[in-house]
């Protein structure tokens, strides 16, 4: 049965062709019963580097293991990522899975299995019949593409309602390069990664080790610092891929700094366009909340406290039904056991103050509050009146549609 997309679902973007990359997606049946795509591959140059970063989780899954591994030696030829099954809590048959994946893979491009990189999203605890995987990639491999990013974005999904995409160019010592992703993600959505999965690709030519820092920092303030429910997935992966097929002059670590820079800002803007999606696509969300605190009395104290506030179902819910409810933002702020004082706490929600100094704002008029509420889009202002901490999170709301689509989630 077809899902309807999120109300909040934004249009696929055009992905061009990104030298270096060759992608595509198939029908392999490991959980789907419909002939849906469950099964996707890339293929990047000889010479591609990565970076990544996992799940915060200590019940990782299998695949989690094996690239954590695999990326030590630096090198990528291709990224195998099936939906449906997770892959995770599945023992010695969940490491045999990624052994028999990873060497299918590696036979076809004709490179080490430890530079085939994969991931897994779907049910936890079910054996991945990677049978039909290995049986599909032969006829898989064949079809990639240089157009394959949509078949690509669409076959990773397994309870989002739209495909994810986002492209950007920088220049690099006056040459031109492109970053392309996608990812998919709807529920089981929190920091430390956020079931959550991105891939990410680039023309440039960078060292896996100075590529590796500046993905770290993107993630740090684009995918966590969103949420969807709280739960943080076992296999959560962020990945991001540089071909080297475009030629710019070389980046040393000497230079990184200065010729990187465009670079990383282009990378950072995929990162949170590719986050906000998944936030948009929260498991019955009809509403995109965004948080930001200032005056914390500092920047990793302000974010504790975003997310206290996102994190809350008591505003999450408030916030579905278009309660202009700020007491419960108040809680969300007290509980989140940072630095506050409650006679300096100011509380606004789309431009207008609600309360100040420990009490309601004299004359406070609700009516602009509920008109902004009864919108897509709810911006919520927390000033703690402590320092300069500032952080600025996402979250969406708490809908029915959580429960319906997680408690027939298997079924």
């Amino acid at each position: 049965m077809a899902i309807a997309p999120s109300p909040l679902a934004l249009p696929l973007p055009a992905l061009p062709p990104l030298p270096g990359v060759r992608l595509g997606a198939a029908v392999a049946g490991i959980r789907y019963t419909t002939g849906r795509t469950d099964l996707v591959m890339a293929e990047m140059d000889p010479g591609t580097t990565l970076a990544a970063v996992f799940t915060s989780s200590k019940c990782p899954g299998a695949p989690i293991d094996w690239c954590r591994d695999a990326m030590k030696g630096g090198k990528a030829r291709a990224v195998v990522i099936n939906a449906g099954n997770a892959n995770v809590f599945t023992g010695k048959a969940g490491v045999e899975t990624t052994k028999a994946s990873a060497a299918a893979a590696a036979k076809l491009v004709g490179c080490p299995a430890k530079q085939v990189f994969l991931a897994s999203t779907g049910v936890i605890g079910e054996v991945l019949p990677h049978a039909r995987l290995t049986a599909a990639l032969p006829k898989l491999h064949e079809s990639l593409s240089p157009d394959g990013w949509e078949a690509a974005a669409r076959g990773i999904m397994t309870t989002d309602t739209f495909p994810k995409g986002s492209t950007r160019t920088a220049t690099i010592g006056g040459t031109e390069i492109r970053i392309n992703g996608i990812a998919k993600g709807s529920g089981m959505i929190a920091p430390d990664m956020a079931t959550m999965l991105c891939f990410i690709f680039t023309d440039a030519k960078i060292p896996a080790d100075l590529l590796q820092p500046i993905l770290s920092k993107g993630v740090a303030t684009s995918f966590n610092c969103t949420t969807v429910d709280s739960d943080t997935s076992t296999s959560d992966t962020v990945m991001v891929f540089a071909t080297g097929a475009t030629k710019h002059p070389r980046v040393t670590a000497e230079d990184a700094p200065k010729m990187l820079k465009d670079f990383a800002r282009a990378l950072n803007e995929v990162l949170l366009d590719l986050a906000l999606m998944v936030t948009r696509d929260g498991e019955g969300a009809q509403k995109l909340i965004r948080i930001d605190v200032t005056g914390a009395v500092n920047a990793k104290s302000a974010k504790r406290i975003g997310m206290a506030v996102a994190n809350s179902p008591l505003v999450k819910t408030a916030i579905a039904g278009e309660d202009a409810n700020w007491g419960r933002i108040v809680m969300a702020v007290g509980k989140a056991g940072e630095p506050a004082d409650r006679d300096r706490l100011s509380i606004g929600v789309g431009g207008t103050w609600m309360a100040k100094d420990g009490a309601v704002i004299p004359g406070y008029d609700e009516t602009p509050v509920v008109a902004h509420m009864k919108g897509r889009e709810v911006d919520i202002a927390i000033d703690m009146g402590l320092g300069r901490g500032k952080a600025t999170v996402w979250t969406c709301d708490l809908t029915h549609g959580y429960i319906d689509i997680n408690g027939s989630y298997r079924s």
